[in-house]
């Protein structure tokens, strides 16, 4: 097959999924449905400067692939389930069907789910300070100390 002729916006669209850690296959997807051209998996992989098929690749793909994962991976406020209000909110929609398909069962994960998520359960979160803010208490080890036998030695 011979290597298709792509515009510079579909090139952006495909370089910047492929920044965002999207496969190729999905990237594929996408471009199909964004703007109705069918390319395949190995021509979207050539535009990934981390694989060995993208050695020709222009230098401002190469640059705008750094500076768009960089921002993905710095700027996690902009994807919607990061927030807790969204995570509950989808909880809320599920638990919701659920119901009223008569699932109880995955209405009860849910509940559960949602019930953990409020109370910190999938954070990493540790508390540093003792009542009111003080400084924890030193622990204190237990020392145990034994008598030995002389057994006739002095």
């Amino acid at each position: 097959m011979a290597k298709a002729k792509l515009s510079d916006d579909v090139k952006t669209f495909i370089v910047q999924a492929l920044a965002c850690f999207d496969s190729p296959s999905a990237v594929a997807k996408a471009v199909k449905a964004e703007f109705d051209e069918e390319i395949s998996r190995q021509l979207v992989e050539s535009h990934d400067p981390n694989k060995k098929a993208a050695s020709g690749l222009a230098p401002k793909w190469r640059i705008l692939f750094e500076e768009t994962r960089k921002t993905f991976l710095e700027d996690t406020a902009t994807i919607a389930i990061s927030h807790r209000a969204v995570r509950l909110r989808a909880l809320q929609r599920m638990a919701d069907k659920a119901e009223t398909m008569g699932n109880m069962s995955l209405a009860a994960q849910l509940h559960k789910q949602a019930a953990e998520e409020v109370g910190n359960a999938y954070t990493n979160r540790r508390e540093l300070t003792g009542k009111d803010g003080k400084d924890l208490p030193a622990p204190t080890a237990p020392v145990t100390i034994f008598q030995l036998p002389d057994n006739g030695r002095s």
